[in-house]
């Protein structure tokens, strides 16, 4: 491709059929149709509805229907994880493997210079087949990547040791996994349709790939990505954290109203993102730590396992006595303007990757309580290489007393404690760092001449 024919490059996206891989792809979309290149965004077609208004230049970012056929053992009608267990996902893995001749047609027609993907093992040989490039596009941090160049492949009769043995040469002692994580990172051996482990489609696609690109940068994770780029012997591409600028950025009066009423930096944000569901117990042991720890609290929760309302599931006598002090809410929140509301001072998540860079980006002090395997790894390189947070301890069966919770609470909320202002201070050097919008051009325009050379190579 001539320099002249690759001013603007036009991009496919294929992300895996859950909003936490829809969202982060549609924000890199955003990025690109700023700077005029043109995206077609392949997805199921009952979702289109849904991510319609995060479609910021729906002149150059066009949808692309994707039907999904039924397969045995999938709920009917259903287009993404939402809807589905994770026990059940493999099904739905398997029904989108079936749609490879709706997708060959797909690119046959749209004719793109590349293909972004990600759980598609099989995107990589079919875009080649076609002169399209196909560049792999991870939602996860690169230190999570360390178990895909563990020579070991992980089976359903790896023992512990061996899932959780660190690959030679990788960067780091401490980001790493306990040993009783380790059935979290062996989910990963499980079959997850079309006879695959997620660990092997994964594999297959970083190793048939042209590139592999991250929402990242080098001040987080950089010696991570050098292992990576090493490892598996392709160029790796960075685009930065890629949060797209809110449309609203005002926050909705009711929360506003309710955060009036404290001090600035007093209040105890929690959440735990969209696909967490947890146990009862878990729940209220939770909240009860909350309310132990004495600070005004919001808590945003999906309804535990088994009930229906947040109500319901709460300790008995539990509302009468934080009346004015907390708040426990089942519904979806503006977390991004929550964490930059100046009265929130302490935010506890599980560190997903795209909360990860909402919280790198705020003030408030985090704790982390990781469910998933790679929220393990996140966590501690936010924890033991970034030293930005601390992970609340966990107790028998990996379960958070509300103990533990309330004392971690009390620990990075004390203005007076060493070690918080330590994490204070990292984490408002980091923001500085990450911050304003020349760093965040830097790095797509960066990302955007790589992806050129690419093409053109």
């Amino acid at each position: 491709m001539s320099e002249s024919d690759c001013s603007k490059l036009h991009i496919a996206m294929f992300p895996w059929v859950a909003y936490g891989h829809f969202i982060p792809f549609l924000h890199l979309s955003n990025k690109l149709a700023e700077k005029g290149h043109k995206i077609s965004f392949i997805l199921p077609e009952g979702v289109q509805p849904k991510l319609a208004k995060m479609n910021q230049f729906p002149n150059l970012i066009q949808f692309i229907p994707l039907v999904i056929p039924q397969v045995d053992g999938l709920p009917p009608g259903a287009e993404t994880t939402h809807v589905v267990p994770l026990n059940q996902q493999k099904y739905l893995a398997f029904a989108v493997d079936q749609t490879r001749d709706q997708v060959e047609d797909i690119l046959k027609l749209l004719k793109p210079d590349m293909v972004f993907y990600d759980f598609w093992f099989w995107i990589p040989r079919l875009a080649r087949q076609l002169g399209i490039s196909p560049v792999i596009y991870l939602v996860a941090s690169s230190v999570f990547l360390g178990m895909w160049l563990n020579p070991k492949k992980l089976t359903e009769e790896t023992t512990v040791e061996e899932a959780i043995e660190l690959p030679p040469g990788y960067p780091s002692s401490t980001v790493r996994f306990k040993a009783e994580e380790a059935p979290e990172l062996l989910f990963y051996a499980e079959d997850f349709g079309s006879g695959l482990s997620l660990q092997e489609r994964i594999r297959v696609g970083l190793i048939e790939s042209d590139a592999i690109a991250f929402r990242s940068c080098r001040e987080i994770e950089g010696p991570f990505l050098d292992y990576v780029a090493q490892g598996f012997g392709k160029p790796v591409l960075l685009s930065g954290p890629c949060l797209t600028e809110t449309k609203t950025p005002q926050l909705d009066e009711k929360w506003d109203k309710w955060l009036s009423q404290f001090e600035p930096g007093s209040v105890v944000f929690c959440s735990f993102g969209s696909q967490i569901v947890l146990r009862k117990d878990v729940f209220q042991e939770l909240v009860l730590g909350f309310e132990s720890c004495g600070l005004p609290f919001l808590v945003a929760l999906k309804p535990p396992q088994g009930c229906l309302t947040i109500e319901e599931a709460l300790p008995e006598g539990f509302q009468e006595r934080v009346k004015g002090r907390g708040l426990v809410y089942g519904g979806w929140v503006p977390q991004e303007l929550l964490l930059h509301h100046p009265n929130i001072g302490c935010f506890v998540n599980h560190c997903g990757y795209g909360t990860m860079w909402e919280f790198l980006l705020s003030d408030c002090q985090i704790l982390l309580i990781p469910e998933i395997a790679d929220q393990i790894l996140n966590t501690r390189l936010m924890v033991d290489e970034l030293r930005i947070g601390v992970e609340v301890k966990r107790g028998k069966n990996r379960q958070v007393s509300k103990e533990s919770l309330s004392e971690a609470i009390k620990l990075v909320m004390n203005k007076e404690n060493e070690t918080a202002n330590m994490l204070r201070a990292n984490r408002a050097k980091l923001k500085q760092t990450l911050s304003g919008r020349d760093v965040h051009e830097e790095h797509i325009n960066n990302f955007i001449q790589a992806l050129k050379d690419l093409v053109q190579k």
